[in-house]
């Protein structure tokens, strides 16, 4: 099946944020230690990325849609997804995942446009906002 790579705003992610089938796939790398997160995301760091897709396949079972960002979601956000891509496209694995998308503006939008954070230290995160 043919997958492509999507851009979603932050009113439309807020907006299906809460639906069980999407996850969100946070690709930031020490920034995420540091500053805060889209509540309930995944944590997946860019300079790891390749080397935990089979993890990450794992983590979203049942899931069917995937949401990318990184700080601005002009370079990483967009590369770990394309490279998702391109590994479903050359496996079996993660047959459930229909669509790729990459949040526009990144993380920093998210919260810029006053979006809900989480500050918590789980990993994974349990989803409390702030």
């Amino acid at each position: 099946m043919a997958r492509s790579l999507s851009y979603i705003s932050s009113s439309q992610l807020i907006s299906i944020a809460r639906n069980p089938r999407i996850a969100i796939i946070d690709v930031r790398d020490e920034e995420r230690n540091y500053d805060a997160h889209i509540a309930g995301s995944h944590h997946y760091a860019s300079d790891t990325f390749s080397d935990r897709i089979p993890s990450l396949i794992d983590a979203v079972k049942g899931k069917d849609t995937l949401v990318f960002h990184c700080a601005l979601s002009q370079i990483r956000g967009p590369t770990c997804a394309r490279t998702l891509l391109n590994y479903l496209s050359e496996t079996k694995e993660g047959s459930e995942i229909k669509n790729v998308m990459v949040l526009e503006r990144g993380f920093n939008g998210w919260e810029a446009s006053g979006r809900p954070v989480c500050r918590c230290s789980d990993i994974p995160c349990k989803g409390e906002s702030s």
